[in-house]
């Protein structure tokens, strides 16, 4: 049976006039969208996966979109779950992979009044409950940028282009779907995610997009603190982080992801440590090594550590009691912005701490420095705030040829054991795989 097409609102872009292949597409997703055409619905691959293969990129995950409600899908596949209040989505699982499926949106103002109760906004504009569904035209309308806005099928292999965004694509632009302060109103992430797609794809803001920025950044400070968490991460450890600060601190938006921003923006050796470090991340993701968030957080936080720390030291407090009373203190102020899971604040601590360690280089001290978990990544960080300036250079070197002459024993070694900011003891795969001592002694 064959699912219906969509109506002519929308510009067709035959398969001999793109360049997505099937060959480039998840089989499970391809798998997701035929069993569900099979089922007399419509489905589509939706959203970044479509627009990145238009711009010759091999995307990461893969959406699709359909007519079918969260309940019928999950009649459809076994292997799903439904997920989220705000917004109704199903996981189809495959093995590691997930495809994630979600129900065309519709109109809040062509919702009948047994679907009004799912919907719902606050004072601000912002949709705290949107589980109004609709057509693939109103869903297409309701997505964020027109570059999103693409719908492929598999069972024509057409694209369907419902919001001009074929234009945008060639004049490389980022233009919110309809009026940029209402959408932004609607959920301010879009903002964040506006300038993460300019850095990711080496676009400009269209004009009004960009103009309302200014009008709404405020709103970010409603946002949950896990959900800015999460936000920050696809800004810094996606591969454009140094392009993407960039455009936040034009914007005036790295105020409410950092909490002590402007010490950046007013040192020259904190902005430079800070852009040294997004650099060096950019360039370890680019060569496919791996990278812990604790890692980053912790030179966001150094400023305002050593800034509190010299508060304490006036006091009269030693040195590694006022590191660890500025670091809860310093680590409460970020939290205010984006929550940080316990066992990246536990990282970024020990990675502080290695800070007074390092320049201890008399006997069996050294030696031991090695075998910590988080040398590699302390020692970079101590090679970050040497190209800074904030100290003196030469302690970094030593520790180089230190490396050099006294090679770590294989055992300290893990799969990623070369990769200071990608320590394996924060890769949850390593953990499960880690055998635990047997509780009464005996094996």
């Amino acid at each position: 049976m064959t699912a219906s097409q969509p109506s002519n609102n929308s510009v067709l872009i035959p398969r001999d006039q793109h360049t997505i292949s099937r060959r480039n597409i998840s089989i499970n997703a391809l798998k997701v969208m035929q069993r569900l055409n099979q089922s007399d619905f419509q489905a589509y691959l939706v959203g970044g996966a479509v627009r990145d293969m238009m711009l010759d990129k091999q995307p990461k995950d893969f959406d699709v979109a359909t007519d079918a409600t969260p309940e019928q899908i999950r009649k459809v596949f076994k292997n799903s779950r439904i997920i989220g209040r705000r917004f109704r989505i199903v996981h189809i699982r495959f093995g590691r992979e997930i495809i994630e499926v979600t129900t065309f949106r519709g109109s809040h103002d062509n919702a009948d009044e047994n679907d009004k109760h799912q919907s719902s906004a606050n004072d601000h504009g912002m949709l705290l409950r949107d589980n109004v569904f609709g057509t693939v035209e109103e869903d297409a309308q309701r997505r964020d940028f027109t570059v999103n806005s693409f719908y492929y099928s598999s069972q024509n292999f057409a694209v369907y282009d419902f919001a001009d965004g074929l234009k945008d694509i060639e004049d490389k632009k980022i233009r919110l779907i309809g009026d940029p302060s209402t959408r932004y109103k609607e959920d301010p992430v879009r903002m964040l995610r506006a300038l993460r797609f300019c850095a990711k794809l080496d676009f400009e803001l269209e004009q009004e997009t960009g103009a309302a920025i200014g009008e709404n950044a405020a709103l970010l400070d409603k946002i949950p603190a896990a959900r800015l968490f999460d936000e920050s991460l696809k800004l810094f450890i996606s591969g454009q982080g140094e392009k993407t600060l960039e455009l936040l601190q034009q914007h005036d938006l790295a105020q409410y992801l950092i909490a002590n921003h402007k010490l950046f923006s007013d040192d020259p050796v904190w902005s430079k440590l800070l852009q040294q470090a997004l650099y060096n991340t950019d360039q370890r993701l680019a060569i496919g090594k791996s990278i812990t968030p604790a890692f980053l957080y912790a030179v966001f936080l150094w400023p305002s550590l050593k800034e509190q720390m010299a508060i304490l030291a006036t006091e009269g407090m030693p040195v590694t009691p006022a590191l660890h009373a500025a670091a809860h203190q310093v680590i409460g102020m970020q939290m205010l912005k984006t929550s940080i899971p316990k066992r990246f604040q536990a990282t970024m601590k020990e990675i502080w701490e290695m800070q007074l360690r390092l320049p201890k280089i008399q006997g069996n001290h050294p030696l031991k420095l090695l075998e910590h978990p988080r040398f590699r990544a302390a020692y970079d960080f101590l090679l970050l705030r040497e190209d800074a300036g904030e100290i003196e250079a030469g302690l970094g070197q030593w520790w180089t040829d230190f490396q050099k002459e006294h090679p770590i024993p294989p055992k300290v070694y893990t799969p990623r054991g070369d990769d200071s900011q990608g320590d394996d003891s924060d890769n949850p795969r390593r953990r499960r795989n880690h055998k635990r001592k047997p509780r009464n002694g005996n094996r």
